[in-house]
């Protein structure tokens, strides 16, 4: 359910993306229901996306995720048409994307758009600050001006002092802070992020995440953000899209699709989750029942966070409070009811 009042900021509808050398032909076969596997076996084309509809809001995460050959990565390069739809519209402020002309996809990638890679994708023979400027210095803005921009965000993530050095200077993390930075240079409305963070190591990728949320706090970007992990997807998502093969499974607040999965395969995909951690409290808590007289939790809370509170205590109930004061309880037993699967709890003894 949409609970925007707003309009999305990019909206994709109806998208297709069939690879072959007849996409158009074989459009019919899948709108009647052929699958993925038999379109490869009898017609020798791969289905790549098969009827996505998604809308992203502006200043929010969206988090696009699945395995391998899901069709994650596909989709995220139709948002500034680095790969062409088979079918489907990609609105940008209710602009459809796919209908401009090449000179207006160039003045969208360069200044509407920008994108972070996994590779990191920087210029070898650049020093770390004009490789940050790149953006600016396309659009061939004062070179001062674009500099002087360049070492703020430089010093905004951490790397101020390393403006002179050359990219096989830096760590891997060090060279994903200067593509994060150069995402922010070009002043873009729109982050692109294709598994942004995955050739990191499990520590520097934790700290990159808790940089993107602090930079999201303060500048409320529109992100896509692409990831084949559960973990950094509940971390970073305001809205959470599951692929498989080419399919949407399930989309919406990540707290939602982990109590009420669509079906099996999202059931066992959040199977193994730590739910303490990941689930808030605003998601578990009851109405208000009038009492005051009680330990008050923030809405945003972790369960983890509750249950280190109640110290043990089965029946401690909270009063749960955001900024507009009391707006539930949550009493432990219920807690404790969130924190088994689904599965687990239907399953009979």
């Amino acid at each position: 359910m949409n609970t925007h009042s707003t309009p999305p900021k990019l909206s994709i509808r109806n998208l297709y993306k069939i690879f072959g050398s007849q996409p158009d032909a074989m459009l019919e076969h899948v709108r009647s229901g052929t699958g993925k596997q038999e379109l490869l076996s009898k017609h020798r084309h791969v289905l790549g996306l098969e009827d996505i509809n998604v809308d992203m809001h502006a200043g929010q995460i969206t988090v696009i995720m699945g395995l391998s050959g899901s069709g994650k990565s596909t989709l995220i390069r139709h948002l500034n048409r680095l790969i062409e739809p088979t079918a489907g519209e990609i609105l940008l402020d209710g602009a459809d994307v796919t209908l401009l002309t090449p000179d207006e996809l160039r003045t969208l990638r360069q200044t509407r758009m920008s994108m972070v890679f996994q590779k990191f994708a920087l210029l070898p023979h650049r020093t770390v600050l004009d490789n940050t400027a790149l953006a600016p210095t396309i659009r061939r803005e004062p070179s001062a001006g674009a500099r002087d921009n360049a070492r703020r965000w430089l010093e905004r993530v951490g790397l101020k002092g390393y403006e002179q050095h050359y990219p096989h200077q830096l760590s891997g993390g060090m060279q994903q802070r200067v593509g994060i930075a150069r995402a922010l240079c070009s002043e873009a409305e729109i982050m692109l992020m294709d598994e942004a963070f995955s050739a990191l190591d499990p520590i520097i990728r934790t700290d990159m995440q808790a940089l993107l949320l602090e930079l999201q706090r303060e500048l409320h970007k529109t992100i896509v953000f692409i990831t084949h992990d559960l973990d950094e997807a509940l971390r970073l998502a305001d809205h959470l899209v599951v692929l498989k093969d080419g399919r949407i499974v399930q989309q919406g607040e990540p707290q939602e699709i982990i109590l009420k999965p669509a079906d099996e395969y999202i059931e066992n995909f959040v199977r193994d989750i730590n739910r303490a951690r990941v689930l808030r409290v605003r998601s578990v808590m009851a109405p208000h029942d009038g009492a005051h007289d009680r330990d008050a939790i923030g809405a945003n809370a972790t369960l983890e966070e509750a249950l280190e509170r109640a110290q043990g205590a089965m029946d401690h109930v909270f009063n749960v409070t955001d900024e507009e004061g009391v707006v539930g309880s949550l009493a432990m037993t219920e807690l404790l009811k969130a924190l088994v699967p689904r599965h687990a709890r239907q399953a009979k003894p």
